[in-house]
């Protein structure tokens, strides 16, 4: 999902926390997803249909390769905590996890990202997010997977091999193409690029 980036003013006299400000955006605006990345406050609105439909076709063939409910589970909306600052996390669209995440939470429900085995974000209005501050946010806490469903573009872009702030291996998709993603993963998962960006795109009509 993506997000606009925003900056609070404070008196650099008085404790100052971007997780306050955080949860009383959310209170104030019930349905925005608040993330905390680099020290910067990323605020998203509610999705839109579209993004969501999405969302339940990717889940579909991980949950038919067993990798929901065994080892791993494929949950939505949970939060990774990232190495990058102290009140630093994200919360991807989905995520594939080990089954024992509840041993590795960390606070304001997000987990150690030594559970994660890939995460995938569904761009909205702000793109550029996706593809530029959380690719180095996954990366730097060493995600192993990170998948893009890129709307805008309608591309597919998988992001392996996490090296310091950045991915060393990033590949482009377009529709026609199948991808099967890393072993890593625990299980053969392959993903169809032209009926995902399909299901992202609004009709004519």
């Amino acid at each position: 999902m993506s997000a606009a980036s925003v900056e609070q003013p404070f008196d650099a006299d008085e404790p100052f926390s971007l997780a306050a400000v955080a949860d009383e955006i959310m209170e104030r605006h019930p349905g925005y997803r608040v993330e905390i990345i680099g020290g910067h406050l990323l605020v998203t609105p509610s999705p839109d249909a579209r993004h969501g439909h999405v969302l339940t076709d990717l889940m579909i063939p991980f949950l038919a390769a067993g990798l929901h409910g065994g080892e791993t589970v494929v949950i939505q909306n949970v939060g990774i905590w990232l190495p990058s600052g102290a009140e630093d996390y994200a919360i991807p669209d989905l995520a594939l996890l080990d089954a024992d995440y509840d041993d590795h939470h960390v606070e304001r429900n997000a987990y150690d990202p030594v559970c994660f085995r890939l995460v995938v974000e569904v761009t909205s209005r702000n793109w550029k997010d996706d593809l530029k501050t959380k690719a180095a946010a996954y990366a730097e806490a060493k995600v192993p997977v990170y998948v893009v469903v890129d709307r805008k573009h309608q591309r597919l872009h998988v992001l392996t091999e996490p090296d310091g702030g950045a991915y060393a291996n990033h590949r482009v998709h377009a529709p026609g193409e199948t991808v099967a993603l890393p072993d890593v993963i625990g299980a053969e998962v392959a993903l169809d690029v032209g009926g995902i960006v399909k299901a992202g795109q609004r009709s004519a009509g």
